[in-house]
């Protein structure tokens, strides 16, 4: 009887890939800001009711930023990342018509993102 040895060769020339020392990290995205603009058309009411449902915003701070928008002509309303402020805009412009006014208000709300200033 003979033995039979097999022997299995080395493939040459692969190399492992080197582990990275350094953990990735995820890099932060600059926020954003959502800004409605005043106009004389939507009323106090459906602008609360906005800033309440599609903002989260209590009734004091919700009535607080549409004061604002209507003395100062804008307010900033919301900060977040990009991806969130541009749902949150495009369900503020959606968010239907005005009844409450005495001419149904059938426009959307003026409504912008714009990137957060730095302090």
């Amino acid at each position: 009887m003979t033995s039979h040895t097999t022997v299995i060769p080395r493939p040459t020339g692969h190399k492992a890939a080197p582990k990275a020392d350094v953990a990735v990290r995820p890099q932060r995205q600059p926020p954003y800001v959502i800004v409605i603009e005043n106009d004389d058309k939507h009323t106090f009411t459906y602008v609360i009711e906005v800033l309440r449902r599609i903002c989260g915003h209590s009734n004091p701070k919700a009535f607080q930023l549409t004061n604002q928008i209507h003395t100062a002509g804008k307010s900033a309303v919301w900060s977040g990342t990009l991806e969130l402020a541009e749902l949150k805009r495009d369900q503020i412009r959606g968010f239907g018509p005005d009844y409450y006014a005495t001419s149904t208000v059938r426009f959307p709300l003026a409504v912008t993102i714009e990137p957060l200033a730095s302090s």
